[in-house]
């Protein structure tokens, strides 16, 4: 009777689990179906669930549109996530080793400059960047997407050097390799997972980042694909099945970044719960 019960239990925990997935992916593949469909289709009176005539030629169409919006994005988000990661992982370093009283103090501002609403910093932002002729501009972008990413990426990477013990570190500068030698050899290679974590974390944010791109970019010569996006709902409104493949392109990246760095990321679980 209890092993009938137990059988019942998990069937009952796997339904519920695919129909959740099932909640999850049907916007998505929704979204897919639809960049498929032609503007009849869509506004049919009885929507199908599969495509009668796929219209790929509509991803071509939409990707010569807007591939320059695509490369702008690539720019801005390896470059916020390369700056995120110059100014993060000293910083981490710096708090994880000098545990001073201030240590705390700092952490905690960390964490209130991410409660900060994105809109009083968009608009702070702004005006300096408008004196200081970064709106428009590369790196103006990657500077206002860094500062989100920044206090994250010190808190995970902090965490994950905390766990390094100190023994290996001191060897290494008994050896001679100095204080840089140590970091450059033994923790970085170990905080790998910790790097690839906090990566991703400022690629995501900067290539779905909308309010900084549109509040940095007041004009069409550079435009993220956030930006691209909405201004295409404006030029193209009754052209929904371009814009869900506009969608669908714009996300690739993303995915691709995610799939990658999936591996490294589970490494990085197991090994910190290892350590616990």
């Amino acid at each position: 009777m209890s092993t009938n019960r137990r059988a019942f239990g998990q069937v009952g925990y796997l339904a519920i689990a695919i129909v959740c997935v099932a909640i999850l992916i049907f916007p998505l593949y929704w979204t897919v179906v639809s960049s498929l469909k032609t503007q009849m289709q869509l506004f049919s009176s009885h929507p199908s669930i599969i495509p009668q005539t796929p219209q790929w030629g509509i991803y071509a169409r939409v990707f010569l549109q807007q591939w320059p919006h695509l490369i702008t994005s690539l720019i801005v988000a390896f470059g916020a996530l390369i700056l995120a990661l110059l100014i993060s992982v000293p910083a981490a370093y710096a708090l994880a080793q000098f545990r001073t009283k201030a240590v705390p103090v700092f952490l905690l501002v960390l964490l209130i400059v991410q409660m900060i609403p994105g809109i009083s910093l968009a608009n702070a932002l702004f005006i300096i960047f408008h004196k200081v002729h970064l709106l428009n501009n590369y790196f103006g972008l990657m500077l206002a997407d860094t500062t989100y990413a920044v206090p994250f990426s010190v808190l995970i990477l902090r965490a994950f050097m905390m766990s390094i013990p100190k023994e290996l570190i001191e060897a290494a500068k008994v050896d001679g390799t100095g204080d840089t030698g140590a970091f450059i050899r033994v923790v970085l290679p170990i905080i790998k997972p910790a790097l690839v974590t906090a990566s991703l974390f400022s690629f995501l944010f900067t290539w779905s980042d909308f309010l900084f791109a549109v509040t940095m970019t007041t004009s069409t010569r550079i435009e993220p694909v956030t930006v691209a996006i909405y201004q295409y709902i404006g030029t193209y409104g009754s052209n929904w099945n371009q814009l869900m493949a506009f969608a669908v392109i714009a996300s690739i990246p993303a995915a691709i970044f995610l799939i990658v760095s999936q591996r490294y990321i589970t490494a990085g679980i197991s090994s910190t719960g290892l350590k616990g």
